[in-house]
C-alpha cells in the first residue's frame, strides 16, 4: 500500500472513529483530531525516515515507510491503542518496554518445542521494534526476523489480557486493517464502511441462495470480522450445513421472537452436545439464559421446553410443503431418505430474510446422520428459496 492508498484509508478511519465517539464513555478526542477530522498527524519527510532508520541501523519495511510519509504517528489504532510511535519514538521494545520481554516472554516459552515456527516468544520480543507508545495493557510490534518476498515484517498486537499470545499479522498494513477491523467489530461506527458491508452482506445472502457456497462464505467470514451480526447469523447457517458447529449461536438476534431464532436455532442448542461431539452440557443455552439481557429469550426457551414435554410433539421443518415433505422421510425407509430429501429441498422457503439453509433439519438425529459435509455442500450448492 503507498501513500495514495493510505491516505484515504486512514481518513476514512478518522471520520468513523471521530462520528462514533461517546463523551461520556470514551477517551476524550484531542481539539486536532476534531478539527482537523484526522487521527494522524503531519507526515514524515523522507529525512526523517531516513534518520530513524540510520538510527535503528535497519531500513524500515515498505508498509511503515509509506505509512510515516502519510502521518508521522497516529491516535487511536483500535480501541486498545492509544497512540502509535513516529519517526523519532520508534524504537527497539526491549529499550522502550522490556516488561513485555520480562512478564510474558519465559511464560509463552514454557513448554514449547525448541522447533517452533518463530523460535519462541523471548528471542521475537527481544528483536521486536515497537509501534505503539500507549495503550491498555496491549502492545503493537513488528518482528525484523520474519520478513516476507516484499520486504514487509510480520506485525504482532499483544495484550496481556487477552489470554493468548502474539497475534500474527503479515505486515504493519494488515496489523493496522486488523486494527480497524476490530474497532468496527467492538464500536460498530455508522459510515461507509458499514454501508458498504451490509451491501456486500445482501449481495452474498442472495448468491448463496442461488447455489453459490465459497465465494459467499468468504465474504460473510470478512464481514464477520467487522462485527457485522448478520454475517455472523449466515455464516453460522452455511458453516453448519457443512458439519462445522463451532459457531452456534445463542445471540446475533435483534428480536428474539424471530422465527429463525424460535424455530430454527432454538432446536439446535438444545441438541449442541450430539451437533458438537462435546459432552459439555447445553453450554450456549445455558450462557443464554445466564446473559442473554433478554426477558423474551427466556420465554423463548420456556416455550420450547414446555412443546418438548408434550405428547407427540415434532420439530416443525418450515414451510408447510416442506414440513410434510421432511416428516415422510423421517417416517420411511432410511435407505431412501438421502434421494429424497435432496428432492424436498426444492420445495424449502426461509421463514425470514435471514434465513438461507435448512439447519433445523439437523435436530432430528436419524436426518442428522444422512448429512455429511460433502451432502451439506450438495444441498448448498442448490438453488434454494425460489431462486
Amino acid at each position: 500500500m503507498d501513500a495514495e492508498q493510505w491516505r484515504p484509508f486512514l481518513k476514512r478511519w478518522s471520520g468513523e472513529w471521530i462520528a462514533a465517539h461517546d463523551p461520556e464513555n470514551d477517551r476524550p478526542l484531542d481539539e486536532a483530531v476534531v478539527r482537523d477530522g484526522w487521527l494522524g498527524f503531519a507526515p514524515a519527510a523522507e529525512e526523517e525516515i531516513a534518520a530513524a532508520e540510520a538510527r535503528l541501523g535497519v531500513s524500515l519495511p515498505p508498509s511503515l515507510r509509506e505509512f510515516l510519509a502519510v502521518t508521522n504517528g497516529w491516535r487511536d489504532a483500535g480501541h486498545f491503542i492509544y497512540q502509535l510511535a513516529g519517526t523519532a519514538e520508534l524504537g527497539w521494545l526491549r529499550d522502550l518496554d522490556p516488561s513485555w520481554i520480562d512478564s510474558f516472554g519465559a511464560a509463552m516459552d514454557e513448554g514449547l518445542d525448541e522447533e517452533d515456527e518463530y523460535g519462541g516468544v523471548t528471542p521475537m520480543l527481544r528483536r521486536a521494534l515497537q509501534l505503539s507508545l500507549d495503550g491498555d495493557v496491549a502492545v503493537m510490534f513488528l518482528d525484523p526476523g520474519d520478513v516476507d518476498a516484499d520486504g514487509e515484517w510480520a506485525g504482532y498486537w499483544l495484550a496481556s489480557w487477552a489470554g493468548e499470545g502474539p497475534r500474527r499479522s503479515g505486515s504493519f498494513y494488515d496489523l493496522m486493517y486488523r486494527q480497524y477491523k476490530s474497532f468496527h467489530a467492538l464500536g460498530h461506527p455508522a459510515g461507509e464502511t458499514r454501508d458498504q458491508w451490509d451491501a456486500k452482506i445482501e449481495q452474498a445472502r442472495l448468491e448463496a441462495l442461488g447455489g453459490d457456497v465459497d465465494g459467499p462464505l468468504a465474504v460473510l467470514e470478512e464481514a464477520k470480522e467487522f462485527g457485522r451480526e448478520r454475517a455472523s447469523l449466515l455464516r453460522f447457517q452455511m458453516r453448519a450445513m457443512l458439519g462445522d458447529w463451532s459457531g452456534l449461536p445463542p445471540r446475533h438476534f435483534g428480536e428474539w421472537r424471530d422465527p429463525l431464532f424460535t424455530a430454527e436455532i432454538l432446536p439446535l442448542l438444545f441438541a449442541e452436545d450430539r451437533l458438537t461431539g462435546h459432552s459439555h452440557g447445553l453450554a450456549s443455552l445455558e450462557r443464554l439464559m445466564e446473559d442473554g439481557g433478554a426477558d423474551e429469550a427466556r420465554l423463548a426457551v420456556a416455550e420450547y421446553q414446555a412443546q418438548l414435554r408434550e405428547p407427540g410433539f415434532r420439530v416443525n421443518y418450515g414451510n408447510p410443503e416442506f414440513d410434510a415433505a421432511v416428516r415422510a422421510i423421517a417416517d420411511g425407509p432410511a435407505e431412501d431418505a438421502w434421494p429424497a430429501l435432496l428432492d424436498a429441498i426444492r420445495l424449502w422457503r426461509p421463514r425470514t430474510d435471514d434465513h438461507i439453509a435448512p439447519v433445523v433439519l439437523f435436530a432430528d438425529p436419524a436426518l442428522a446422520e444422512i448429512i455429511t459435509e460433502d451432502r451439506g455442500r450438495e444441498i448448498l450448492s442448490m438453488p434454494r428459496g425460489g431462486q
